[in-house]
C-alpha cells in the first residue's frame, strides 16, 4: 500500500479543507482526531473515494507515512499544540518534520522550533489564512521555522496555495523560528485594522449620509473596482445585499459585539513591547472591547442621547467621495504601521525578511488581499530600506490626494458624534508623523520637574542630557536614563 506523503492532525474546518486542497493536487494524506470518529466521519463523507489514509491513532498516522514524515497540527493554539508535540516526538525519527499551522504566538513558535529541533527534528510554524474557502482552494501560506524543513514541505505548500499572475505562489519562505508565525500575526492586526475602518464607513454613511443599505452596497461595488479593491470590500458589498424573508437587511439583525481571538492583542502587545507606534491596530482592538460593553453602552446612551443633525442633502455625493478618500488613505496608514512592525522585528530577532516578498504572499487566499499590494512590492522593490510606506512616492502621492477628503469625514463623525476611532487615529498619526516639532519638549520638562530624568537640548549634541532643578530646593542629581 502507497504510503501518504503528509498527515494532518485535527479535523475542524481549516484541516478538513486544507486535507481536501492537499488531495486534489495530487497527495495522499493520512488524517486523524482526537475524537477517532470524526476521522471515520471525514473518510467516509467529504472525503469518500479520495486519496485519503484514516488514523485512529497518532502511532497509525505516523505508520502511514512516507520518511521523512510531514505532520501538520490544526489544533487550538496554546496547550494543545504542546501537548500534540509531546505525543508525536517519541513515534518520530531524526529529519522528521512537525508543522503548527494555526495561530499560535510567535513566542511559543520560537521556544517549539528550539525544542524540536534538539530532538534531532525540524520544525515550521507556518500562518495560514482565507478562512475555510482559502484552505479549500487556495490560501496564503506564510512558513517559518527550522530552514531544512523548507525543501521538504514547499512543493506541498505552494501547490495548495493561492495563485496570483499567472501562477506565482502566494507561499514562500518567511524565516527561522517563529518569523513564520509573527507575520501572520501582523497580517491578522493588519485585518482587524481593516475591517474596523470598514465597519466606520458604513456606519456613517448609514449614520451621518443617510444612505440606503443599496446605496451602501452601489458605494462598495464602486470602491472594489478601483483602488480599494480587496477581499473585505468585496465581502462588505455582499453583506450588505443579504436579505432577510421580510425583506430586511440581514446586517441590522445581527448583535453589534464583536468578537477576536487574539492574535490583534497579540499585535498590539509587540508595538507596545518594541516602541512602534501602531496606533490604528490598537484602536481596532479595543473598539472590539468597547463593542462588547453592550448592556453599559445602552445605558450611556439614555444618559447621553446624540441628537443627531440632518445633512444637507447636496453634500452627500462629494462626502461619499471623501469617504472613499478617507478609507483608502487609512488603509495605507494601516499596512504602513504594520511593516513598520515587521521592520523592528526583522531587525532586533535578525530574521532578514523580506518585505516587498511578504507582500506578494498576501496578494492571494488571505484575508487582506487587496490590489494596493502590489504597490507595496514595488515600493520595497524601488528602496528595500524604506523607512515607512508613506515616504513612498505612489503612496505619499495617494494621500495628498486623500487628505481633504479624509479630514472632512473625520469631522462630520466629531460633529455627528459618531465614533470613528480607526479613520481618526490613522488621522492622528499621519499628522503626528510628518510633524517635525511635536510636544515632547514640555512632556521632557515635566518628566525632569517631578523624576528628575533627564532631557536633550536642540543647542548641544544628541546623547547628551541635562537636569534643571526647577523648583530651587531640588539637588544636581538626576536619573539615569533609559527607554523601555
Amino acid at each position: 500500500m502507497k504510503k501518504a506523503d503528509i498527515g494532518l492532525v485535527g479535523l475542524a474546518v481549516m484541516g478538513e479543507n486544507l486535507v481536501l486542497n492537499m488531495e486534489s493536487k495530487g497527495y495522499t494524506v493520512a488524517v486523524y482526531n482526537r475524537t477517532v470518529a470524526k476521522v471515520d466521519e471525514f473518510v467516509t463523507g467529504r472525503g469518500k473515494g479520495k486519496s485519503l489514509v484514516g488514523a485512529h491513532s497518532l502511532q497509525e498516522l505516523v505508520a502511514a507515512l512516507e520518511p521523512p514524515r510531514k505532520i501538520m497540527m490544526m489544533v487550538k493554539a496554546g496547550k494543545a499544540v504542546d501537548e500534540t508535540i509531546e505525543s508525536l516526538l517519541p513515534l518520530l525519527s531524526k529529519g522528521d518534520v512537525v508543522i503548527d499551522g494555526g495561530n499560535s504566538n510567535y513566542e511559543d513558535t520560537a521556544r517549539r522550533a528550539a525544542y524540536v529541533e534538539g530532538k534531532g527534528l525540524l520544525y515550521i510554524g507556518t500562518g495560514v489564512s482565507g478562512g475555510e474557502e482559502g484552505a479549500l482552494l487556495g490560501p496564503s501560506i506564510m512558513p517559518g521555522g527550522s530552514p531544512a524543513a523548507w525543501p521538504l514541505v514547499k512543493p506541498i505548500f505552494q501547490a495548495i496555495s493561492a495563485k496570483v499572475d499567472g501562477g506565482v505562489p502566494c507561499c514562500d519562505w518567511v524565516g527561522p523560528d517563529g518569523a513564520g508565525h509573527f507575520v501572520k500575526m501582523v497580517h491578522n492586526g493588519i485585518e482587524y485594522g481593516d475591517m474596523q475602518l470598514i465597519s466606520e464607513a458604513y456606519w456613517l454613511m448609514k449614520e451621518v449620509l443617510g444612505l440606503s443599505h443599496d446605496a451602501m452596497r452601489d458605494a462598495f461595488d464602486l470602491w472594489n473596482k478601483g483602488d480599494l479593491g480587496s477581499y473585505l470590500v468585496e465581502i462588505t458589498r455582499d453583506i450588505l445585499g443579504v436579505r432577510e424573508a421580510d425583506g430586511s437587511t440581514l446586517v441590522e439583525h445581527i448583535l453589534d459585539t464583536a468578537g477576536q481571538k487574539g492574535t490583534g492583542k497579540w499585535t498590539g502587545i509587540s508595538a507596545l513591547d518594541a516602541g512602534v507606534p501602531l496606533t490604528l491596530i490598537a484602536e481596532a482592538v479595543f473598539a472590539r472591547c468597547l463593542s462588547a460593553a453592550k448592556d453599559e453602552r445602552v445605558a450611556a446612551s439614555k444618559v447621553y442621547p446624540r441628537a443627531p443633525k440632518p445633512i444637507d442633502p447636496a453634500r452627500v455625493p462629494g462626502l461619499l467621495e471623501d469617504m472613499g478618500k478617507a478609507l483608502y488613505a487609512a488603509k495605507i496608514v494601516s499596512y504602513a504601521q504594520g511593516y513598520l512592525l515587521l521592520r523592528e522585528a526583522s531587525r532586533e530577532r535578525k530574521w532578514n525578511l523580506d518585505f516587498g516578498g511578504i507582500a506578494l504572499l498576501w496578494r492571494g487566499g488571505c484575508i487582506i488581499r487587496s490590489v494596493f499590494l502590489g504597490k507595496i512590492k514595488e515600493a520595497f522593490g524601488l528602496k528595500p530600506d524604506l523607512a515607512n510606506l508613506l515616504l513612498d512616492p505612489y503612496f505619499a502621492a495617494k494621500v495628498k490626494e486623500a487628505e481633504g477628503g479624509w479630514r472632512r469625514i473625520v469631522g462630520a463623525a466629531v460633529e455627528a458624534g459618531i465614533p470613528a476611532p480607526a479613520l481618526s487615529s490613522a488621522l492622528s498619526y499621519f499628522d503626528g508623523w510628518r510633524s517635525a516639532k511635536l510636544p515632547a519638549n514640555l512632556l521632557q520638562a515635566q518628566r525632569d520637574y517631578f523624576g528628575a530624568h533627564t532631557y536633550e537640548r536642540i543647542d548641544t549634541p544628541r546623547g547628551e542630557f541635562h537636569h534643571t532643578n526647577w523648583t530651587g530646593r531640588g539637588g544636581s542629581t538626576s536619573a539615569s536614563t533609559y527607554d523601555v
